[in-house]
């Protein structure tokens, strides 16, 4: 799984992917995070964001990606400002510009906002940050081409403008009205061409290189628990139910994997699509109960992915992670996921067996089940008249679980029993040999060796 960055004005994509292999989104807005999540990616950055004209990004939504163990990076613009704003509940700030929100320096937000044009331009800044123009201008001060009242007259006007009014035409036509030498500003004019600092694009990059650098270390349990609340529920409902955000989850290389599995079937894609649908569920349900997955279940539930793909070697692992896009983090993460949806099936218990079976007539699979099931009772029961047993006995079982992992699973006789009778949802070990004793005998009434 790779990284996901919001950026804007602040930095182009193709400078954030020559920093980091990331995908690239707009500036962020209300419910960005929220879907980026459902993305599973190694990390978030966050460098700009919306203002104005849309809902800003939710500290609630950052929140729920730290408690699903994404790490959320923020610098430079609209990330700074939530980096200082949660870095207490683990998101990561970069950059002076964090550090000056975060130890109360700075404290509105018109610090780092600009004006900037629409996608198709690039979201090209149309304005100049106040944050750059106080280290330009600080920088100024420190080369001698400013002097500590020339700078504090541009700075106080740079503060009084609206932000999408702040440029360095204006700012220089300003000073020279409020009392700033001409040669002060002739020569800042000059020199800005090369002394000019853009703060906010220097954070920004940090913030990438420290992506970068920390992705494949652990991430740190979040320092708090995530609280599932009514305005929570309807932004995940009001997502779920926009048309236009359908489609939001696949970025323009996954597609194509989608579109091989639409031509597949419509079954398969149906299954799929249902069992992915469980896996949202589940997840869902366990941050609102607060579940906490221990290290040794994670274990067991690699050894079984492992088990199932034939994966007995960490050679095989590794090269199965590369071609899957995933990293030892993402994987856990889905393993997560996995073990979620196992919790809440058998939490439902009795419920489920029968919403199964209402399943099985929607799908037309359940008259012809049901006749199989029928002829299998009676014929047993008439080798039972005729004193054959039933019941099996050690060696009996122990044959009928070989038969049955090895013919019918297709699975290595070496794998744990108990696990397999689990998933497939037998009520314990009796249960599960009972149930292919009888089917294993049935099978012979089938299809009868020769001779």
């Amino acid at each position: 799984m790779t990284m996901i960055v919001f950026t804007g004005p602040t930095l182009p994509p193709d400078e954030v992917r020559r920093e980091c292999d990331a995908v690239c989104l707009p500036p962020v807005s209300q419910g960005d995070v929220y879907r980026a999540a459902q993305r599973r990616p190694r990390a978030i950055g966050i460098i700009d964001g919306y203002f104005r004209g849309a809902p800003s990004v939710w500290h609630k939504e950052i929140l729920y990606a730290l408690s699903q163990s994404i790490p959320v990076f923020g610098s430079a613009s609209m990330g700074a400002l939530r980096a200082a704003e949660l870095h207490g509940f683990g998101m990561r700030g970069v950059g002076r510009i964090f550090e000056a929100y975060r130890n109360g320096e700075l404290e509105d937000d018109d610090e780092v906002a600009v004006i900037h044009g629409p996608p198709e331009t690039g979201f090209v800044a149309i304005s100049e940050a106040l944050v750059n123009i106080r280290a330009t201008l600080a920088k100024a001060q420190a080369e001698q081409i400013l002097t500590p009242g020339s700078r504090d007259i541009l700075e106080a006007f740079a503060k009084s403008l609206f932000f999408h009014q702040r440029d360095w035409p204006s700012l220089l036509e300003a000073g020279l009205a409020r009392g700033v030498g001409r040669s002060e500003i002739e020569a800042l004019g000059i020199w800005l061409s090369g002394g000019r600092v853009d703060q906010k694009r220097e954070d920004a990059i940090a913030m990438l290189r420290a992506m970068r650098a920390t992705h494949d270390r652990p991430t740190p349990t979040p320092p708090f628990r995530f609280e599932w609340t009514h305005f929570w529920d309807e932004l995940v409902a009001r997502d779920a139910a926009d048309p236009s955000r359908i489609g939001d989850a696949a970025s323009a290389d996954d597609e194509p994997i989608l579109d091989e599995l639409r031509l597949s079937g419509a079954e398969a894609f149906k299954a799929i699509k249902v069992r992915a649908l469980l896996r949202l569920i589940g997840e869902a349900r366990s941050v609102r109960a607060g579940q906490v997955t221990g290290s040794e279940a994670l274990q067991a539930a690699l050894s079984r992915l492992r088990s199932e793909l034939g994966l007995f070697s960490r050679a095989k692992l590794d090269a199965w992670l590369t071609r899957n896009g995933l990293d030892e983090t993402s994987l856990e993460k889905l393993l997560r996921g996995r073990m979620h949806v196992d919790k809440m099936m058998e939490a439902r218990g009795a419920s489920l067996a029968a919403a199964m079976l209402d399943e099985l007539r929607l799908t037309g699979a359940y008259e012809a089940l049901a006749v199989r099931a029928r002829d299998k009772r009676l014929a047993l029961k008439e080798l039972s008249n005729k004193g054959l047993t039933i019941r099996p006995s050690g060696a009996d079982a122990l044959l009928a679980r070989l038969w049955f992992i090895e013919s019918r699973l297709r699975r290595s006789p070496d794998e744990d029993v108990g696990a397999i009778a689990q998933e497939l949802g037998f009520r314990d070990l009796a249960h599960f040999d009972e149930v292919l004793r009888e089917e294993q005998i049935y099978s012979k009434l089938q299809f009868p060796h020769p001779g």
